[in-house]
């Protein structure tokens, strides 16, 4: 049974256009998404998909590249769908820089639309930022339709800083509105970041506490257990930094501390973000922790210099930890906690929301361990909240335990989504609430910008790390200089939990070639 918003969508025909559709995340990330969507009937059977690219490469090539990566397709239902899939996808080579493979474009979009009636389109440019400004120019003068609405997809990075991020938004400003315009941060749609706003404003055991007067500290966290795996020279230009605090981590970061939007409508919900963002001054060099994976204890691992794709002696991070403040009313005081890092001991995004101590009372202090509310985006969704009880026995021990809602056994007949399903299915409704808007992504460049040109000149020490280890010897220490507690109680799961962290390394990094 469809939803409202996906039956809507389920029902109106839009082309998509696909810029960079020989890439890798088109191939591994893009293609699989629109296929989820039009085989589970949230967009029209009439969609079609144009692929472009500078790569010159016949139709079977093309659709085998489409397919790469979609799973199950030894199932007849699933390899059924695809085949109907594929024989409504179609594919333009053209460079970016001149108007004759835009107007081979613009040709091809005119005749899926006589074919289909459609009069709205989706540009989706899945390319690095190199050439974000060229191909919305070409865009914009060969492919921009007068009888619908145009949405232009841009995919991060938005810049590399402040200054370069300004002078990309004024240059799409010249050739779009605003409100085509959906910068994509494809963790605004992962299931448990967009369950943020309905667990804080949806439940008052949370609304009532959620402020500096019960929350000591907030941790949010990403840990990749590969290293870059030889696309260490795409990663080496940003780092880590760039690459998932300033955006991802942020992101997260907005939405568990932005106050109460007026209403659910999107400009709404980015004012609120904005506002928060607006409260937080620029992080500074002593507050931030640097690491770079060298060669595993053992020795067989590799260290990120022995990517031969990274520059001889590169001082890049590949970990970064980082504290930053909000100056307002409700979170003044309260530090938040941003760690992401890559060749770590396990794979895992979670938010850790860490309550203040009981204080003395009935029981000892020591016997009670801080209530924290854990938040896991991936793997295995989970929503936990760690708490104090009776050991059970005869005597009055206590024991540090959790309620717990993982995802995977709560909801065993539903299945999560896909981040990039969900916001291309946002993109094709116009609903814009979880893409990043210019005033957004200006204060999030404005609190990094001064440490990122630090890091840049080499003025932030960056110390290695064993590859498989928790990062930096000085990560537990610097975490705990911003208020953070570890219970001498050593705490673990039951059995048969669903929440335990995942062996495998996670596919979210991915380099657009």
């Amino acid at each position: 049974m469809l939803t409202t918003a996906t039956a809507k969508a389920a029902g109106k025909a839009i082309p998509v256009a696909l810029l960079g559709a020989s890439g890798d995340l088109a191939k591994k990330k893009t293609f699989p998404a629109l296929f989820g969507l039009f085989r589970n009937g949230h967009i029209a059977p009439t969609t079609r998909i144009i692929g472009y690219s500078r790569t010159k490469i016949d139709r079977p090539d093309y659709l085998k590249r489409i397919s790469q990566y979609i799973k199950n397709t030894s199932d007849p239902q699933v390899k059924a769908m695809l085949d109907r899939f594929l024989d409504q996808s179609t594919y333009v080579s053209g460079l970016y820089d001149q108007d004759s493979g835009f107007q081979q474009l613009e040709h091809e979009l005119k005749r899926v639309e006589q074919e289909t009636g459609a009069q709205d389109r989706l540009l989706y440019m899945a390319l690095p930022p190199s050439v974000f400004i060229p191909v919305a120019t070409g865009l914009k003068r060969n492919c921009y339709t007068t009888k619908g609405i145009n949405r232009l997809i841009v995919e991060k990075p938005f810049g590399m800083d402040l200054e370069s991020s300004r002078v990309l938004s004024k240059a799409l400003a010249a050739l779009y509105r605003e409100d085509e315009i959906y910068r994509i941060d494809h963790y605004l749609g992962k299931e448990m970041v967009k369950n943020i706003m309905i667990l804080r404003f949806s439940n008052q055991i949370f609304r009532s506490c959620w402020d500096k007067d019960h929350i000591s500290n907030v941790q949010i966290t990403f840990k990749e257990k590969i290293g870059t795996e030889g696309r260490g020279g795409y990663f080496d230009e940003f780092g880590i930094v760039r690459d998932v605090m300033q955006n991802h981590l942020f992101q997260i970061l907005s939405l568990i501390a932005m106050e109460t939007p007026a209403s659910l409508n999107a400009e709404d919900i980015r004012n609120a973000k904005v506002d928060v963002l607006r409260a937080i001054p620029e992080v500074i060099e002593s507050e931030v922790l640097l690491g770079q994976y060298g060669r595993s204890e053992d020795g067989t691992l590799p260290s990120y210099l022995d990517d031969e794709t990274v520059p001889k002696g590169s001082k890049q991070a590949t970990f970064a930890a980082a504290a930053f403040h909000i100056n307002n009313p409700r979170w003044s005081g309260v530090p938040f906690v941003l760690k992401c890092g890559k060749a770590l001991n396990q794979q895992k995004v979670e938010i850790r929301i860490q309550f203040k101590d009981m204080g003395e009372g009935l029981f000892h202090k020591n016997d009670m361990a801080r209530n924290e509310l854990v938040i896991r985006v991936q793997p295995d969704e989970a929503v936990y909240l760690k708490m104090t009880q009776k050991l059970p026995g005869l005597g009055m021990e206590t024991v540090m335990s959790e309620l717990d809602l993982s995802y995977a056994s709560r909801f065993t007949n539903l299945s999560v989504p896909d981040a990039y399903e969900n916001l291309i299915l946002d993109a094709i409704l116009g609903e814009q609430s979880n893409f990043v808007r210019s005033d957004e992504l200006d204060e999030a460049w404005r609190i990094f910008t001064p440490v990122l040109h630090k890091i840049d000149r080499g003025l932030v020490p960056v110390e290695t790390y064993p590859y498989g280890s928790r990062g930096p010897e000085k990560v537990a220490d610097f975490i705990a200089r911003f208020g953070f507690e570890r219970h001498q109680q050593e705490y673990s799961w039951p059995e048969t939990s669903q929440t335990r962290v995942a062996k495998e390394g996670s596919p979210d990094s991915i380099s657009k070639l």
